[in-house]
């Protein structure tokens, strides 16, 4: 889908007080931008930014962190994170690529992956979100707790994905071909994409792994 520019959406963003760059020293200092050592959930890719808006208003004891690099969808996303008021959430605008800069080795509790791209030809597969040069990061980065969610409604992708986490340390702690029919659809927040891929009767692809050797 073709993405509406909007030309104000660079400087609202650039002033925005929830919304970070990877310019800024944030390294090793989330703890002091929430005030507090909650845990900190980054979701890798914010849409409009449904899934952020109701999991920090359902948890507010987790601090949330939503990563995007185009304005426009962030610009939606910011915008209903700050209609909530919640002090447990901030925005990252900038490109997944730079993780590693802006969060300290096992400094994240939680990645969430949310409908990426999932890239379906053979020669972009180094750009899909659980390539395993991608998984290294989040490896990296993740507390000795942490681990990572992934819902997609690309089939392909979850093969992907299984394949990729098998090949690279990672195992296997939920798992469904269909979230919205299974016992973890109870305690699932949805995003926008979610919601219409569901009401046209798509299954919505599920797993959460973590990195072996690490507690569950």
């Amino acid at each position: 889908m073709r993405i509406r520019r909007k030309p104000e959406a660079i400087q609202i963003l650039q002033e925005h007080p929830l919304v970070y760059q990877d310019s800024d020293p944030l390294q090793g200092e989330w703890h002091s931008i929430f005030d507090n050592n909650h845990p900190k959930y980054v979701e890798l890719g914010t849409g409009k930014g449904q899934f952020l808006a109701k999991a920090s208003e359902l948890h507010p004891k987790i601090n949330w962190i939503g990563v995007e690099k185009i304005q426009e969808p962030l610009l939606h996303a910011v915008r209903k994170g700050e209609a909530t008021n919640n002090p447990n959430l901030r925005y990252l605008w900038m490109d997944i690529e730079k993780l590693s800069e802006v969060f300290a080795k096992q400094e994240v509790d939680r990645f969430y992956l949310h409908f990426s791209d999932p890239w379906p030809k053979a020669r972009h597969a180094k750009r899909r979100l659980t390539n395993r040069r991608f998984l290294n990061v989040y490896k990296h980065l993740l507390s000795p707790a942490g681990d990572l969610i992934l819902k997609t409604d690309s089939l392909s992708l979850f093969e992907f994905s299984l394949e990729e986490f098998q090949e690279t340390g990672w195992s296997v702690i939920e798992i469904s071909r269909d979230l919205h029919h299974s016992s973890y659809h109870e305690l699932n927040i949805t995003t926008e994409y979610e919601e219409k891929f569901a009401s046209q009767g798509m299954p919505i692809y599920y797993v959460k792994v973590k990195p072996i050797n690490t507690p569950i």
